[in-house]
């Protein structure tokens, strides 16, 4: 007997929606207080974002398609930081959707203090604040 599994079907917007509410969303001026203060600030947008906008000073560049392994404590692939639960990761992309989801499966992961940056970088810009050229994926 095969077991059969049960989909629900959700649209983007409603799975976006339930990310966002495990989410202590930061909006740009609280994630440049978070960086002074230890957290880690992450571009996961691909290179012709970056090149094209530029990235936020002190962000790390890890590609959404990478992310978790990077991030993951108990990964053989993770970057050197990553190596706690309680790591305070920020993530950001151009408008603030694909972070959500992104923060939302690093929570999946254990590192229940992930959040990003309300807006995206549109919303770093926005405020005013520094934008630098773009550097090369960790």
């Amino acid at each position: 007997m095969t077991a059969r599994l049960v989909t629900v079907r959700r649209t983007i917007d409603q799975v976006l929606a339930e990310a966002r509410t495990r989410l202590d969303r930061l909006g740009p001026y609280a994630v440049q207080h978070a960086q002074r203060e230890g957290g880690v600030l992450v571009d996961i947008r691909p290179v012709a974002q970056r090149i094209a906008g530029g990235q936020i000073p002190g962000a790390l560049v890890v590609e959404r398609n990478v992310l978790e392994w990077r991030f993951d404590p108990a990964s053989d692939a993770r970057l050197p930081i990553a190596d706690r639960y309680d790591l305070p990761v920020i993530v950001y992309c151009e408008e603030g959707y694909t972070s959500s989801l992104a923060a939302a499966a690093l929570q999946d992961l254990g590192l229940f203090r992930a959040t990003d940056l309300a807006g995206g970088i549109s919303a770093w810009r926005a405020a005013g604040l520094p934008i630098e050229t773009a550097k090369e994926a960790t």
